[in-house]
């Protein structure tokens, strides 16, 4: 059976300067190209230059007047992040559209950031905090659009709130979990806080479904020496299109939700098929676990403290 890939009508973007992170692979690379292909100005954020140079040829070889860039970042790096985002304001252009994509996923041992969190809530959470609030002059300027892809990991287990680094017990898919949640968090209240305080800014929330990509596969750097049994399946699975996406489908979401005229601030988008594994994009039901306010707010004050990164207060 030949995999259907559902689509969708994108606006053009000329004149729209627009950053992903996550996007020298996998879905950011097919997020990345998609808004180039409208005509936005894209700004790859890679930690390899090796893979960013294959995405901006890759991209090109697309759309050949595509106009796209690369500059250094590594979200496990909070100096890292801070250096971009002084690159960035010291260009002074302003910022219409930040996708929020990049993320680690489940090594099996406990690994820390460079700055000593749980590597995945350092990452796919305090990175992208931290990276938000180095930009923010800059998406106040172009009165952006963020869109902050989480994971239907978000839908279970909770924020680890007596142990946010998983110093005591560390199990993968929990901590993984736990990123997510909080991250989901964390764009909800950005928009919260956006409409109180006037900065112009526009924040939801996206998730792919499940895809064969990157994510689950062989990461020998993230102590995963070779493909496990889940992303074999999945890879079957998509191939014949049975319930889950496929990283063009996946990518769909994020994309919907970062230009379509009809997506919204503080609202969730995902795939529409069965159990949202797959299918067209559509607004869904926010997960309960992202529901409370009180969370929002307690996991902001708590990622200011570890981050130490200034956000105008509301």
């Amino acid at each position: 059976m030949t995999p259907r890939t559902p689509d969708i009508t994108l606006p053009s973007l000329t004149g729209r300067r627009a950053v992903v992170t996550g996007g020298s692979d996998g879905i950011g690379l097919r997020i990345a190209a998609r808004l180039a292909r409208q005509g936005a100005e894209v700004i790859l954020p890679v930690r390899n230059s090796t893979k960013g140079d294959a995405a901006v040829r890759a991209i090109r070889a697309d759309a050949p007047d595509a106009r796209v860039l690369t500059l250094p970042l590594d979200l496990s790096s909070l100096e890292s992040v801070e250096s971009f985002g002084a690159t960035m304001r010291a260009d002074g252009a302003p910022i219409h559209l930040l996708v929020n994509n990049a993320g680690v996923m489940t090594p099996p041992e406990r690994q820390t950031t460079a700055d000593g969190f749980e590597l995945q809530f350092g990452t796919n959470h305090l990175g992208h905090f931290a990276l938000v609030a180095h930009l923010l002059p800059l998406l106040r300027e172009g009165r952006a659009r963020v869109t902050s892809q989480i994971s239907i990991s978000a839908n279970q287990g909770a924020i680890n709130w007596d142990d946010p680094n998983w110093e005591r017990s560390y199990r993968g898919g929990r901590a993984y979990s736990h990123s997510k949640i909080a991250f989901g968090l964390f764009g909800l209240e950005l928009d919260r806080r956006s409409r109180a305080g006037g900065w112009g800014i526009s924040s939801n929330l996206a998730h792919p479904g499940v895809a064969p990509t990157s994510l689950l596969a062989a990461r020998p750097e993230l102590g995963r020496a070779r493909d496990g049994v889940d992303v074999r399946l999945i890879r079957w699975l998509s191939a014949r299109g049975v319930l889950l996406g496929t990283p063009e489908s996946a990518a769909l979401p994020a994309l919907y939700a970062a230009v379509s005229p009809e997506s919204r601030g503080g609202a969730f988008y995902g795939p529409s098929g069965p159990l949202h594994l797959g299918g067209a994009p559509a607004e869904q039901p926010l997960y309960s676990r992202l529901r409370s306010g009180d969370d929002a707010r307690r996991i902001w004050m708590l990622s200011q403290a570890l981050t130490g990164v200034d956000y105008p207060r509301v």
